[in-house]
């Protein structure tokens, strides 16, 4: 299957669509002829900017503001869309954020901040778009998670939390949906070069020298590549989509076939953070 012609025509949103892998699945779903690429998300002038140069080239993209910590925003993007455009095949919910630190040195707040992007942002996603699919009798939701919701990432654990409960989710509602004609997907990339390191928060070590070590330390994948790696396994109605680089489908082995090992490897970037540990004052 060509996936160029799977998407053409189409209806998808794309929350966080305004940067990083969001905006890579913008601009690769303009590639492939989508009808309308709505660019949702909370900063509506790079959103505007994203819409402004697809429709340059050709592509048809609106943008939309989205809180996606806040349902009533969540229900509003998808209802505009569908009142708008008549349907909604492809939603992309993306929006994220992530947090690098030692759970020792985290408050409720932290948390509450993540899991309200990272995981209800999904969930508001999800059930907001599934509604509208069943009555339409069709519709695919692709969630994007993490290489962390397969494989868990110490430093960042409540971005882990997440993620592996955004796996969870599109794991068991894929199950419920393919007999009412639902697709469901989860995207899990590794390292992907994009502002959310510029973005996250850093609690209890020095933000530029951690960033310097992961930068140095990990080989990262660009946006558009992990784009186009996502809809390829949409394309193919995968359940798990990797982002094709060896070294994500190795962790996720690794950490499946012999945890202790993988707890080993993972000790290795648990050093290389806690060196730049802050001194409580």
């Amino acid at each position: 299957m060509k996936t160029r012609h799977v998407f053409e025509g189409k209806v998808a949103i794309v929350t966080g669509g305004a940067s990083g892998i969001g905006r890579a699945l913008c601009e690769a779903l303009a590639d492939h002829r989508a009808a309308v690429i709505v660019v949702a998300d909370i900063d509506r002038t790079c959103g505007l900017q994203v819409a402004r140069e697809i429709s340059a080239v050709g592509g048809h993209a609106h943008v939309r503001h989205v809180d996606v910590s806040q349902r009533e925003s969540v229900q509003a993007l998808v209802d505009g869309v569908v009142t708008d455009f008549g349907r909604l095949d492809y939603m992309f919910n993306n929006a994220g954020v992530t947090i690098c630190g030692e759970v020792r040195d985290m408050g409720l707040f932290h948390w509450q901040r993540i899991l309200d992007i990272d995981l209800w942002g999904v969930i508001y996603g999800t059930i907001a778009a599934y509604r509208v699919m069943l009555e339409q009798g069709h519709g695919h939701i692709i969630n994007i998670a993490s290489l962390d919701g397969l494989a868990p990432m110490p430093m960042s654990t409540p971005y882990t939390v997440a993620k592996h409960g955004v796996v969870g989710l599109s794991t068991a509602l894929r199950l419920e949906a393919a007999e009412l004609g639902i697709k469901v997907s989860v995207a899990c990339p590794g390292a992907v070069r994009t502002e959310v390191f510029d973005r996250a928060a850093y609690v209890g070590v020095e933000a530029a020298a951690v960033k310097q070590d992961m930068f140095a330390e990990f080989k990262m994948m660009e946006p558009a590549e992990c784009a186009r790696s996502i809809l390829r396994g949409v394309a193919r109605n995968k359940s798990i989509i990797l982002d094709g680089a060896p070294h994500s489908r190795v962790f996720w082995w690794v950490h499946r076939l012999s945890p202790d090992l993988y707890g080993k490897l993972m000790s290795v970037g648990v050093d290389l953070i806690r060196k730049h540990r802050v001194a409580a004052a």
